[in-house]
This record gives structure tokens, C-alpha cells and sequence, in this order.
């Protein structure tokens, strides 16, 4: 049982094993602060949930708690789900990653992309980071439209010669791939496929139903309010989850494929995917950068938070994040409504993870929860 707190004061809710006291305690020390507000991270290893915790409110005016599900959009965090659904048709030997995109999207092959293939998509360098025209969000939700704009237009850079980080468009060019392949939407088939299977609360876009509870706090993302951002299927950033969720999902790289005796990936799928593709400095996030297959790879003079070791990861705007470690057959997800600068983690979620690591450095997970 976690102490009683006075009402005025968020309180950490959910079950940790003894041996992440250190990291509940600093959860709930950031609550306390203002450093959060509502939010929620969760710990996997071995497929049992080690720590699964979550506190605070849903709104900025602090009238609504955050609870066991609450939900929340988790931005870029999205774009590792979108991969995961194109990285298991990989794995059923229906998408080659080294084949030309044109092979399975013959419209794709204009305008200089004819030799573009299917892992410069993955790996964020495709030479198409965005759209030539200054789109309003609006016409981004229009999926089938703003995909065929993306299959007409030049790239920007000569494909696999750098990373350009594919912001918002990564969703529609791996969606549209995984539509002409399965016949399904990336929406239907992540619902499908990936989080019904798993019992992970994860969508993209959300259930009308479901609106109401949900308030980022924002600077210029107030699109993520909106129900046109809501309905539509924007395979980069409108996923909605929570840490449970993410960690459930992100276990089926750490755990090698195979989540409660069913399989998603094999070995050799999940070996491609951390094979170093691209590396340098990105032409969209000026930073140094390492992608494999649809996930960033550990780079410590620039994200030291994240060690070295068979561990692949990538987070949302504002600081949601998912990390996959198959050392450890650890998987840590984090999500939040208190937005910090930055793609890649906020100040809270580098200490929590500086944290677990610390952890697992000194002793293992004791108790059942």
C-alpha cells in the first residue's frame, strides 16, 4: 500500500515491486512538485509488470484524477506501433524490407522515387520527411488524399544518404503499405492485430465516447483536442494510450516476439530491426541520430539516459516514451499530460529510466504483484 496523502496532493496509485521503490518514490516526489501533473509509467520484464503506476489529474485545472486507464495521446511514441504493424508483415514474409516500395505501391515510383525501398520508410530515410505544400492539419486527416500527394511529389534528399526525420507523414507512407498488403488501414489493423490481441488500450485517433476526459496540457498542440485530430488515423502522432498499454505492446521486441505463448515477430525480423540502417545527424531534428528498422538505437553521447546493449526505443513530443530491451527482457513505457521540450524524453522521464537502470544494476525484482 502507497501512504495517504492529503487530498490537496496528487497521489501515486498502482503496484510496484519493492525493488523500484526508488523509482515509485520518484514519481511521486515529481507529482508533488508541479513536475507532473497526470501521468503514468510502467515497467515490464519477463512479461509480468514489475511496476505499473499512475497519479495526478487529467486536466490543468486539476478537477479530474488520473486513473488505472485513462488515456492520452503519446505523439511520436505512435510511430513505433505504425512500425510494429509493418514489421509483422515482414515477418510473414508479405513485405520485404529491401524490396522497392513501388513492388507493393506502384504509384510511389514518380518523380525520382523509383528506387526509394521499403526500409528507407522504416528507418526515417525515404527523402520524404514531409509534404512539398504547406498543408493544414485538416487536409492531414484526409488520409487517402494527403498519401497520394506523398506517392507524386520528389524527394528531398537522395533515399538511405541521411535521416529526415518523417514527422507527420511517417503513419500514411507505412499505412499505405500495410493497406495494399493486408487490405486492412493501419488503424484497423494496429486494432486488430497488434492491441486487440494483446489487451493493450491503444488506438489511434479515439472513440467519440471518449473525448471528453482527456486534456493535454499543450503549447501548440492543441490539434490533439480537436475531433477532426481525434476521428482521423494519423499513423505518426495520434495514438492514444496509456503506459500499461505502450509497455504491453513494446514487450513483443523485449520478450523476442512472443507475448503469453503467442507469437507476433520472429528472431530474424526483430534482428533486422536493429540493424543500424542510418546514422548522423538528422536533417530534421539536427541531432545525432541512429535508426534501425522503425526505432531509434542506443547512442549515449547523445541521449545518455538510454545504455548501450541490444535496446531499441523512441518517444513522443513533450516526453512520452517507449523503451524495448532485450538484454533485460525489460520494457519501460511512460506517459504523460504535462508536456517538456523536446522529441526525444522530458527531464522526468530521463530520470525515471536513469533510475530503473540503477536499479537493475543492483538487484532484481523480488515480489508478485
Amino acid at each position: 500500500m502507497f501512504p495517504r496523502f492529503s487530498p490537496a496532493v496528487a497521489v501515486t496509485s498502482g503496484a510496484c515491486d519493492p525493488a523500484f521503490n526508488r523509482v515509485r518514490d520518484l514519481f511521486q516526489e515529481r507529482l508533488t512538485s508541479g513536475k507532473e501533473v497526470g501521468v503514468s509509467i510502467c515497467i515490464n520484464i519477463d512479461g509480468r509488470n514489475v511496476l505499473d503506476i499512475w497519479g495526478g489529474y487529467t486536466d490543468a485545472a486539476k478537477s479530474r484524477s488520473w486513473e488505472k486507464n485513462t488515456l492520452v495521446v503519446v505523439f511520436s511514441s505512435s510511430k513505433l506501433v505504425s512500425a510494429l504493424a509493418a514489421l509483422m508483415l515482414v515477418d510473414r514474409g508479405l513485405l520485404d524490407v529491401e524490396e522497392k516500395v513501388s513492388k507493393y505501391w506502384p504509384e510511389f515510383a514518380a518523380n525520382g522515387k523509383e528506387d526509394t525501398k521499403v526500409w528507407h520508410i522504416l528507418s526515417h530515410s525515404s527523402g520524404l520527411p514531409h509534404w512539398d505544400k504547406r498543408l493544414p492539419m485538416e487536409s492531414i486527416y484526409d488520409t487517402k488524399a494527403s498519401t497520394g500527394m506523398l506517392a507524386e511529389q520528389a524527394p528531398w534528399f537522395k533515399a538511405g544518404e541521411a535521416s529526415g526525420y518523417q514527422l507527420v507523414d511517417h503513419g500514411h507512407l507505412l499505412g499505405e503499405l500495410v493497406r495494399r498488403i493486408s487490405g486492412k488501414s493501419l488503424k484497423q489493423f494496429v486494432a486488430e492485430e497488434i492491441a486487440g490481441p494483446l489487451g493493450a488500450d491503444f488506438s489511434l485517433g479515439l472513440a467519440e465516447a471518449n473525448w471528453p476526459p482527456f486534456s493535454n496540457l499543450t503549447f501548440k498542440a492543441e490539434d490533439s483536442q480537436t475531433p477532426g485530430f481525434r476521428g482521423a488515423e494519423i499513423g505518426a502522432v495520434n495514438g492514444f494510450a496509456n503506459a500499461r498499454a505502450l509497455a504491453r505492446i513494446g514487450s513483443m521486441v523485449s520478450l523476442k516476439g512472443t507475448v503469453d505463448g503467442k507469437q507476433y515477430l520472429g528472431l530474424k525480423t526483430i534482428d533486422q530491426m536493429l540493424q543500424e540502417r542510418v546514422s548522423g545527424v538528422d536533417l530534421v531534428l539536427f541531432m545525432k541520430v541512429r535508426f534501425g528498422l522503425g526505432v531509434a538505437l542506443p547512442m549515449p553521447e547523445v541521449m545518455p539516459f538510454i545504455p548501450e546493449g541490444n535496446i531499441c526505443f523512441w518517444g513522443g513530443w513533450g516526453g512520452s516514451m517507449l523503451v524495448m530491451d532485450l538484454d533485460r527482457r525489460m520494457t519501460i513505457a511512460y506517459a504523460m499530460n504535462k508536456m517538456g521540450p523536446g522529441i526525444i524524453g522530458n527531464e522526468n522521464v530521463m530520470a525515471y529510466i536513469d533510475a530503473v537502470y540503477a536499479t537493475m544494476a543492483g538487484k532484481r525484482p523480488s515480489a508478485s504483484l
